[in-house]
């Protein structure tokens, strides 16, 4: 009986800590809904206004005239779904090669493969900027689709997860005829959405926020991303942050929306890829 009230003890400490640390992540993005609404004045009030007098609806309008909203959620759709959908092919193609086919070396080239994740990315930045150059792909979206549609960790995710299939599959598939690629699109494609689901989620997130890179390679404000837009609206001497954070939250919405729809299969395919290593 004392080990039962331990253990309920135990996990309604666990929740209330779990319920702690979601309400400690949630105080920046209501923080960002507020500042959206408040007027210059009183987002630089001190002490800090925590809910601005009156919603001033402005900022949301202010941030199209001061840049092109628009075309930049567009580039950032277009960018985003074209480096999803890169990183779907060829990390599912190399992932299924290194767990299912047998070939000379292939546990050290998936170890120089994997090395790439302990080399910080931002050592890339000046090749792949001199590769974009040479290619006169400066300030297009194909220089920002590009670079991503290559990614270790998406290889060894993907890998994680064709390995716990069952080895019996091979073996059927062969039995009916299958080569190897057939057996790759017909049977390991289809069993493999939770995982595919989970690294567009992952790799949807991580594109649409990423700022440095479509910094550095475009500058013509109708080629840029919304992360790239909206750090242009910070000025030097004076920033208007009601426009930034009005911005800010019409970018982050889509994304919201995005996870809330697919967080089940995003939590079932992270999961179902550490079933076997």
């Amino acid at each position: 009986m004392r080990r039962l009230v331990r253990a309920t003890a135990a996990g309604r400490a666990g929740y209330g800590l779990i319920v702690l640390g979601a309400l400690l992540a949630m105080i920046p993005f209501a923080w960002e809904i507020s500042t959206a609404f408040k007027t210059l004045g009183e987002s630089v009030q001190a002490p800090p206004v925590l809910v601005p007098e009156h919603a001033n609806w402005h900022n949301f309008t202010t941030v199209f005239e001061n840049a092109p909203f628009a075309r930049q959620f567009a580039n950032t759709v277009v960018v985003s779904v074209g480096r999803v959908a890169g990183q779907l092919l060829l990390c599912s193609v190399a992932a299924y090669a290194f767990a299912r086919l047998d070939f000379p070396g292939r546990h050290v080239l998936f170890g120089l493969f994997l090395s790439v994740l302990m080399v910080p990315s931002q050592l890339f930045i000046i090749p792949q900027y001199r590769i974009m150059q040479e290619l006169g792909w400066l300030n297009t979206l194909q220089a920002l689709i590009l670079p991503g549609i290559f990614s270790a960790f998406g290889t060894f995710m993907l890998r994680q997860f064709f390995l716990g299939l069952p080895a019996e599959l091979d073996e059927a598939a062969e039995l009916d005829g299958c080569n190897p690629l057939q057996k790759y699109w017909l049977i390991y494609l289809p069993l493999a959405r939770p995982g595919l689901i989970a690294l567009g989620v992952l790799t949807l997130l991580w594109s649409w926020n990423d700022l440095l890179w479509p910094l550095v390679v475009n500058t013509d404000p109708q080629q840029m991303t919304l992360s790239a837009g909206l750090a242009s609206l910070k000025g030097q001497y004076l920033t208007d942050f009601p426009v930034l954070m009005a911005g800010a939250v019409m970018a982050t919405l889509p994304m919201i929306a995005v996870f809330a729809l697919l967080q089940r299969h995003v939590v079932e395919g992270v999961a179902t890829t550490g079933a076997k290593g």
